[in-house]
C-alpha cells in the first residue's frame, strides 16, 4: 500500500513538471539545457555555415588520428549482470520494465529504419537489413527486431546472459535463422565487422559502459555509411537521480538496488556532442517516461529522465563549399526528420 501511494505521488510530481515546461527548445539554448526539465528540439538546418564546416572538420580529424585503447566493459557491471543472467525472461521480475519498453523502442527503431530504407517485404518490413544489438542481455529486444525480418546479432560480455538468449530464441523456429548471439565485447566485434551493419542498437546500455569514447568509435566502425545508431538511456539530472535511483531502486524496487550509477548518466546534449565528434549527426531525440502504476512507458516532450536518440553515420566527407548548401536542403522533400 505504501509503495502504491508513493508511486502515485512520484508520478504526479513528474507529470506536473512535464506539463509546466515549454514543449520545445531550439539548439541555440543548449548552454542551459542540462539544467532544465524542459525538452529540446534539434534544428540542424538552423546551424551557421561556419559551425557546420568546423564541426565536420573536427570530427573527421579526430576520426583520422584516434585509436581506441580503452574498453567499453566495466568489470563491476559484468559481475552485476552475471548475477541476474537467469532472470531476463521473468516478465514480472527485475527486467519487467525493459519488456514493457519494447512497446516504444521497437516501433521507434522500425519506423526510423523504414523512413530510410522503405518497406523491404510485406510482413517482414525490415528484411535484408542487419542490426547489431549491443548489450543484448537475454535477447529481450533482439527477438522482436528479428520478427520484423531483420538479421540480428546480439552481443554481450556476460556469457550466461548470451546462453539465456540462445535458449529462449531456440523455441521460436522463426528466429533460429535470423537472430544470433555472441559472447564478446563491442571492441572485439569491431575488429571483425567493419561497416557490416545497417543499424546499431544500444538500449539501456551506455549508462553501464566504462568508456563512451570507445563505444562511439566502435559504433562508427561497424556501421555502414548512412547507418543508424539507436540509443535509449537516462539523462543526468536531479530528477533522474530522484526517480531513476531513489524511487526506482530503493523505494519501489522496480530494479535491484545498485543497478545504476548516477555519475554514468549522460545528458542528450553531451551525448550528441560526443557522437558528432565521431562522425554522426543526431536525427531525433524523444523523451520517455515510465508509469510505475501501470507498468507502461509513454513518449514525452520532457527528456529529464529517460530519452531515446537516433543518430546517423555521415556518409562521406563534405566537399568545400557544399556544407552550407546541404544544410539549406534539409527541409526539402525526401528527408523525413522527426524532432518531436
Amino acid at each position: 500500500m505504501y509503495s502504491k501511494k508513493l508511486a502515485r505521488l512520484a508520478f504526479g510530481v513528474l507529470a506536473e513538471s512535464t506539463f509546466k515546461c515549454p514543449l520545445t527548445r531550439s539548439v541555440s539554448s543548449r548552454v542551459n539545457a542540462a539544467r532544465s526539465l524542459c525538452s529540446w528540439t534539434l534544428c540542424l538546418h538552423h546551424r551557421q555555415k561556419n559551425q557546420l564546416s568546423e564541426g565536420f572538420s573536427r570530427r573527421l580529424t579526430r576520426l583520422n588520428v584516434r585509436t581506441v585503447s580503452q574498453t567499453t566493459v566495466d568489470p563491476a557491471e559484468v559481475r552485476k549482470f552475471q548475477a541476474m543472467a537467469s532472470k531476463w525472461w521473468d516478465l514480472q521480475g527485475d527486467f519487467a520494465a525493459l519488456h514493457s519498453m519494447n512497446d516504444l523502442r521497437v516501433p521507434f527503431i522500425r519506423d526510423n529504419l523504414l523512413n530510410m530504407h522503405g518497406i523491404q517485404q510485406l510482413g517482414k518490413p525490415l528484411a535484408g537489413l542487419r542490426i547489431l544489438d549491443v548489450g543484448c542481455g537475454g535477447g529481450v529486444l533482439s527477438e522482436p527486431l528479428g520478427r520484423l525480418g531483420t538479421d540480428v546479432l546480439g552481443i554481450d560480455p556476460v556469457e550466461d546472459s548470451v546462453r539465456t538468449a540462445e535458449l529462449h530464441s531456440s523455441y521460436d523456429p522463426d528466429l533460429r535463422e535470423r537472430v544470433r548471439y555472441q559472447a564478446c565485447t563491442l571492441e572485439e566485434l569491431a575488429e571483425e565487422e567493419a561497416e557490416g551493419f545497417h543499424a546499431v542498437v544500444a538500449s539501456e546500455v551506455v549508462e553501464h559502459l566504462a568508456d563512451l569514447d570507445a563505444f562511439a568509435s566502435c559504433c562508427q566502425q561497424v556501421l555502414k555509411p548512412g547507418g543508424s545508431l539507436f540509443i535509449t538511456t537516462i539523462n543526468k539530472t536531479n530528477l533522474s537521480y530522484v526517480f531513476g535511483i531513489v524511487a526506482a531502486e530503493q523505494l519501489l524496487r522496480i530494479v535491484p538496488s545498485g543497478t545504476h550509477d548516477w555519475e554514468k548518466f549522460i545528458s542528450p546534449e553531451d551525448l550528441e556532442r560526443l557522437l558528432e565528434s565521431f562522425g554522426f549527426y543526431v536525427e531525433a531525440i524523444r523523451g520517455m517516461m515510465y508509469n510505475p502504476l501501470t507498468g507502461a512507458w509513454s513518449w514525452q516532450q520532457n527528456t529529464a529522465i529517460n530519452y531515446a536518440l537516433h543518430a546517423i553515420k555521415c556518409k562521406e566527407e563534405p566537399q568545400p563549399g557544399q556544407v552550407w548548401a546541404e544544410s539549406e536542403n534539409l527541409d526539402k522533400p525526401g528527408r523525413a526528420t522527426n524532432y518531436s
